[in-house]
């Protein structure tokens, strides 16, 4: 019966155990405050409880007595909010070379692409050792992505990316939930996080796929008609996007904002909102034009261009059209009419 009803969950993450110790660490202490109050009561209660005879004597208070037991508590309060926070940034701060992994959460599924071009419903398929990244947005409501043997959790929102990261050491299939009602059939969006040996996930990797996100971008990116104004020469009508990831940009109302995954994703739904120093609010918005799954294919080239990261080993029409280099157009695919969907 015990094997059937463990008091937590495995260790499966670099992650976990830290967690569990700061988890131990907060029920030793309450358990112990628990003790000491009832004992404290019971004495107490004994040693002035009522005698027949015997009038009660008015007790002066103890400066001693109540700066002890203001310290200790306040002592103990601030090694755990240390510890706590030290645990929260690890767990909010994910490794500069995590392989990186887009989720859409959506009523009542997850859909998981990898950078690499995989594709996945309800299951993640990740290698033992290795750092991952997910990049997560909602595509209606609000969801949460729950491994409780990773002990992480975070929230999946609408309309803008949240990040969290693991690193899992140990092989086999795990609980994968959503902890945030969702609608009526929030108990069934459930999924499976698939930890394999590293030869095993290469394995896996190299079956079916549509290719690179990157390469995905790429092409949404010429369809979509971007080239043309993104460009690295004066003729560009827009920012030039070679390099701008993570690096500070200058808004043109005088803010200065970092070039991150949401920042690229505002930029595509809702040019206006952060428009840069210098241009025209010229660039249409792309909301309802393409999906939840093109936009993460959009951030994927861009940050692969901004890296200098070459797509299936060649530069490619598109990286010549935002380098500036049109000396090779024919055969591009000319740009969508403005309102049109990309399929």
């Amino acid at each position: 019966m015990l094997n059937n009803f463990p008091l937590w969950p495995d260790q499966a993450s670099t992650m976990a155990s830290r967690v569990d110790a700061l988890y131990i660490f907060l029920l030793l202490v309450t358990g112990a405050m628990a003790l000491l109050v009832f004992a404290c009561v019971a004495f107490f209660a004994a040693r002035f409880r009522h005698r027949p005879g015997v009038r009660a004597e008015q007790i002066e208070g103890s400066n001693a007595l109540e700066i002890t037991w203001s310290a200790i508590p306040f002592l103990i309060f601030m090694a755990i909010f240390g510890w706590g926070a030290f645990v929260f940034f690890q767990e909010r701060t994910p490794p500069a070379d995590a392989a990186e992994v887009y989720v859409v959460a959506k009523q009542w599924m997850w859909k998981v692409e990898h950078a690499e071009g995989q594709r996945e419903i309800n299951e993640l398929h990740v290698p033992v050792g290795r750092d991952v990244k997910l990049i997560m947005t909602s595509q209606d409501v609000i969801h949460s992505f729950y491994i409780p043997a990773f002990r992480i959790k975070q929230d999946v929102l609408p309309g803008r990316y949240t990040v969290e990261w693991f690193r899992a050491t140990k092989p086999g299939v795990y609980h994968l939930f959503c902890a945030e009602y969702c609608g009526t059939q929030h108990s069934g969006m459930v999924g499976s996080i698939v930890v394999q040996q590293p030869a095993d996930y290469e394995a896996w990797m190299n079956g079916a796929s549509t290719g690179p996100l990157s390469a995905s971008g790429e092409k949404i990116f010429a369809e979509l008609g971007c080239s043309t104004c993104h460009r690295s020469d004066t003729q560009g009508r827009g920012p030039n996007l070679q390099g701008v990831f993570g690096k500070p940009v200058q808004l043109d109302d005088g803010r200065t904002v970092t070039a991150d995954e949401n920042y690229l994703r505002e930029s595509i739904l809702d040019p206006g909102s952060k428009r840069v120093k210098g241009f025209q609010p010229i660039m249409p918005t792309f909301q309802g034009l393409v999906s939840e799954e093109q936009v993460n294919d959009l951030v994927a080239y861009i940050k692969a261009i901004s890296l200098s990261k070459p797509i299936n080993g060649a530069k490619t029409s598109a990286n010549r059209a935002v380098s500036g280099d049109s000396s090779d157009t024919e055969g591009q695919t000319p740009p969508l009419p403005s309102g049109s969907k990309v399929q």
